[in-house]
């Protein structure tokens, strides 16, 4: 039995579901924690349906907290909510919980920050530290950014306050990253082993979820079709070892042709309708990698050339080097690096000693790798880097 597996897959369902049901989002996770303490003294083998064990244990647990804690009139007033046999009905076009969770938390009022940060520890159910880490910020920041914005959504009574059906479009482009961010860090994982397939998963289920409800926009289109082309690679991600193995050595013929043709369907609608935005352009940079036996890296370049200005980020600058590289050579893409500042990511060094070993400046390689390998979380990733930094010839 394998709890912890249940907790990555089952927390941040059940406390879109306890958070539906409360409206309290601290009561919701206070009382998932609880339900998953009941379970590590009670399970000896896992049951038909975890999931729905820890909602109903989660839910009797926030009754026992209601009647200690609460005031006569506001236990009233909760545990109506709670003792309803039957679900209360859905409120407003967003039907799932965990999507209805992210709008909820993508709320205008609450600062781009905080709202990512909230989500990850909602919905993906990272520790503080571990979305310090993703964001590159002291762990207390972290902290503050969850607290303050669960203290607004509270305040604010946000969580009854699901969009009506013509206001999603102004919430979509904060779902939107949100989505992204939690499917990256499943594909990458911060810290431990390279790959967290169930947040990969999750974030597709929702992703697929955001396109069926709003069909018309086109970037929740072309952010499915990234996520499908993303994931249609990684079974080819990972050797026989558990080791990382970079697009360009990938075996092929593992890749996902199901996905890879989703993917690329989504892509030619949002051809056809011919109003590119950045994650239609991430895709289609995806539909690229995954068209034919090898990347056509001029056709990548150009993607990116169109991204930028849509996206000027540093680390589409830093994607876009390596595709320079590829088409106008090593030496060409670290000038451009000398551009890009990213503080505190190992993918900039990284890439560095990359483009430093093909002009056989080994000396210098190493210590990019030196730099790199110190800023890796990840175990697979700084396995990666050890591995290519002790293969250098000094």
């Amino acid at each position: 039995m394998d709890l912890g597996l249940v907790y990555r897959e089952e927390y941040g369902r059940c406390v879109a579901t306890l958070v539906r049901l409360l409206g309290d989002i601290n009561l919701a996770e206070e009382a998932v924690q609880d339900a998953f303490a009941v379970a590590v003294e009670k399970w000896e083998t896992l049951p038909p349906n975890p999931g729905a064990w820890i909602v109903t244990t989660a839910r009797n647990r926030a009754i026992d907290r209601l009647r200690r804690e609460s005031t006569r009139e506001a236990r009233h007033a909760q545990a109506l909510l709670l003792y309803q046999k039957d679900e209360p009905g859905e409120v407003g076009p967003v039907k799932d919980d965990q999507l209805r969770l992210i709008f909820t938390c993508c709320h205008p009022a609450l600062a781009p920050d905080a709202r990512t940060a909230l989500t990850l520890r909602l919905l993906a159910g990272l520790e503080v530290p571990e979305i310090a880490r993703a964001y590159l910020v002291p762990e207390p920041t972290i902290a503050q950014r969850i607290v303050r914005a669960k203290k607004k959504i509270r305040d604010a009574h946000i969580p009854y306050r699901v969009p009506r059906a013509e206001e999603l479009p102004d919430r979509l482009p904060p779902v939107l990253t949100v989505l992204y961010l939690m499917f990256n860090e499943g594909y990458t994982a911060t810290t431990g082993t390279l790959i967290r397939t169930d947040l990969c998963a999750e974030a597709i289920r929702l992703a697929r979820e955001l396109a069926a409800l709003m069909p018309d926009e086109f970037e929740a289109l072309g952010l499915l079709a990234l996520l499908l082309l993303t994931e249609a690679r990684r079974p080819a991600r990972l050797g026989p070892a558990g080791e990382l193995i970079l697009l360009a050595d990938q075996d092929r013929s593992l890749w996902d042709r199901a996905l890879i043709a989703e993917g690329h369907d989504l892509v030619r609608r949002c051809l056809r309708r011919n109003r590119p935005g950045p994650y239609q352009i991430q895709a289609a940079i995806n539909a690229v990698h995954t068209d034919g036996a090898a990347t056509d890296w001029s056709q990548v370049l150009a993607l990116y050339d169109q991204l930028w200005p849509l996206m000027p980020t540093p680390i589409v600058a830093l994607n876009r080097a390596v595709a320079v590289a590829e088409v106008h050579g090593p030496a060409v893409a670290l000038a451009v690096l000398d551009d890009v500042d990213i503080p505190g990511y190992h993918r900039l060094p990284a890439t560095r000693a990359d483009l430093l070993v093909r002009l056989g400046r080994d000396a210098e390689a190493a210590a990019a790798y030196d730099q790199a390998i110190a800023l890796a979380g990840n175990e697979t990733e700084r396995d990666f880097l050890l591995a290519r930094r002790a293969g250098l010839h000094r």
